[in-house]
């Protein structure tokens, strides 16, 4: 075989592969972007509660790798460690405590509520048009009940789709 034959028919299985890699991404690609269509309309819009939740969640982890660092350090003393201990139980605490107010709220007929929990302050936003003094009543009588907390520091706060635009 000549030399420039050789190069000829390399040329051409090297565009011949180019043309087929171009298809074949095309038809993936294509693939992938109707199945995330489709996967896009059996996944719900995250709603306004989860991601309070989400959010709530995300500063507590980066509150443990702070304390955990301070906690880990040599350089830090035994008094900040013990304080950083110390806070990390006051998390942990305050986390049991939202999540037994807020499904104590929804037992009540609350479809969902977030409850975050301060060191003077409990704040309750709760999914409703309006509330009626019966239901405040219940959510701080839920809460003083339940936690060291007086009504004078409790705020409660409805929230519906509406009151976001």
């Amino acid at each position: 075989m000549k030399p420039k034959t050789k190069k000829i028919i390399i040329l051409c299985s090297m565009i011949a592969l180019l043309i087929a890699t171009g298809v074949l991404n095309w038809y993936l690609n294509t693939k992938l972007t109707d199945n995330l269509k489709d996967t896009d309309a059996d996944i719900t819009e995250e709603t306004f509660f989860q991601g309070l939740r989400s959010d709530r969640e995300s500063v507590r982890q980066e509150a443990y790798v702070y304390l955990d660092s301070i906690i880990a350090s040599e350089n830090s003393s035994a008094e900040a460690k013990a304080a950083a201990e110390a806070q990390k139980l006051a998390i942990v605490t305050n986390m049991e405590n939202e999540l037994m107010l807020e499904g104590l709220i929804k037992a009540k007929g609350f479809e969902d509520c977030v409850v975050s929990i301060t060191a003077s302050n409990i704040n309750v936003v709760v999914m409703s048009e309006e509330l009626t003094s019966d239901q405040l009543t219940q959510i701080i009588s839920i809460i003083v009940d339940e936690t060291d907390y007086s009504p004078g520091n409790v705020k409660i706060i409805p929230y519906t789709e509406a009151t976001a635009t």
